[in-house]
């Protein structure tokens, strides 16, 4: 998650924004996460993975591909269990470092949260659907943090996925970090090259969480048939590379990535949402990939654009950003770019797997005025 240099994979290449002003005294208070707003409590775990079938793409000489998972779900209950951090005390100093922020190195890991680490799962066996998660280039899976909190307490199980070396800071559980090695990749297919990877480490992930012998405790209350995707940035492109890859995931989300991987000829038929700034993603705006991709989604689909929103609207970097008195410049605040994201990004999965009807996703809504229809 970057405050300060929020890197974006763009068709070009690595675009770097201008970096923010910091305000004149950031408040002594530790930054925390909006409350989500489910009737569930949620817990959370990690998970330390390791795929032996394949070597790391970045690192040749890893002979195995190694990934950090979080899994946010609804909690039976949450007494004697502490709130979980945002991220490890390393982690937040290698974060502060690359974004140069005006801020103590252990500052990000003081985040408060609203999950329970390691609280008992509540829920129905297979009752539950799953929904996974992939940040930006550059960005831990903590930085879609608010978004999961939410989608948990409204009955989902949420995992989101380090993908390792394509992150300024993984920690690991036997104290090594890994930095993101891909961030330096110059590559002419470099977009392709990292959504490709990325769809494996989702399939592979799904496969640990619903296969045969499950590497987490609560994996049974996983409805195996009721599997979505979202990401924000290379992570949202990578949603559609998954979904080609994959066909359990039965929906999928893309917030303002642009996108690289190829739609097959044939269409793409399971339900997808484009959400995004209008800089880049409106219709005619900068980024001509929505467009293309637009043509070859061939089942429900929506194209959401957000006015106000930056490139980072749609993670919890202009919530802390503000909390610790570091101006983006962003029109829009972070509670209210928090609010709109998890609006749009639950019925969205409401809708398409758990078949409820969401009027929102059928006609600009009054509530949210700067969010409107393209395509």
């Amino acid at each position: 998650m970057h405050l300060a240099r929020t890197t974006v994979l763009a068709l070009a290449g690595l675009l770097t924004l201008t970096a923010p002003t910091p305000a004149a005294a950031a408040p002594a208070a530790a930054p925390r996460l909006p409350a989500p707003t489910g009737s569930h409590a949620v817990g959370v775990t990690s998970l330390h993975l390791t795929d032996a079938s394949r070597h790391d793409p970045w690192v040749p000489a890893a002979t195995s591909r190694e990934l950090m998972i979080s899994l946010w779900y609804p909690a039976a209950g949450t007494r004697g269990r502490q709130q979980a951090p945002y991220v490890t005390p390393k982690e937040s100093e290698l974060l502060v470092k690359d974004a140069e922020l005006p801020v103590a190195p252990d500052t990000l890991s003081k985040v408060r949260t609203n999950a329970f680490t390691d609280a008992v799962p509540a829920g129905r066996k297979r009752g539950l659907p799953l929904v996974v998660l992939s940040p930006g280039l550059g960005s831990p899976r903590s930085s879609l943090t608010s978004l999961a909190e939410d989608l948990a307490s409204r009955g989902n199980v949420v995992v989101g996925i380090d993908h390792t070396y394509e992150s300024v800071a993984t920690a690991f559980p036997d104290g090594r970090v890994a930095t993101c090695v891909a961030c330096g990749n110059k590559d002419a297919d470099f977009g392709e090259q990292v959504v490709r990877s990325r769809a494996a480490d989702v399939s592979f992930v799904l496969d640990q969480l619903t296969g045969a012998k499950p590497k987490w405790r609560g994996a049974a209350l996983i409805d195996r048939s009721r599997i979505g995707m979202a990401g924000q940035s290379v992570g949202g492109a990578s949603s559609i590379a998954a979904m080609v890859r994959d066909k359990r995931i039965r929906a999928g989300a893309n917030l303002d990535g642009t996108t690289f991987a190829p739609i097959p000829e044939g269409g793409l038929a399971r339900p997808f949402l484009f959400m995004g700034s209008p800089a880049m993603h409106s219709p005619g705006g900068k980024d001509g990939s929505w467009g293309r991709d637009w043509k070859q989604l061939t089942g429900w689909k929506r194209w959401l654009v957000v006015t106000g929103a930056e490139h980072a609207s749609f993670t919890d970097v202009p919530l802390l950003a503000e909390q610790l008195g570091i101006d983006l410049g962003f029109a829009m605040t972070g509670a209210r770019s928090v609010e709109i994201t998890r609006t749009y990004v639950a019925a969205f999965f409401a809708r398409h797997l758990t078949g409820k009807p969401q009027p929102l996703l059928d006609k600009p809504s009054a509530r949210y005025p700067e969010v409107t229809f393209g395509g």
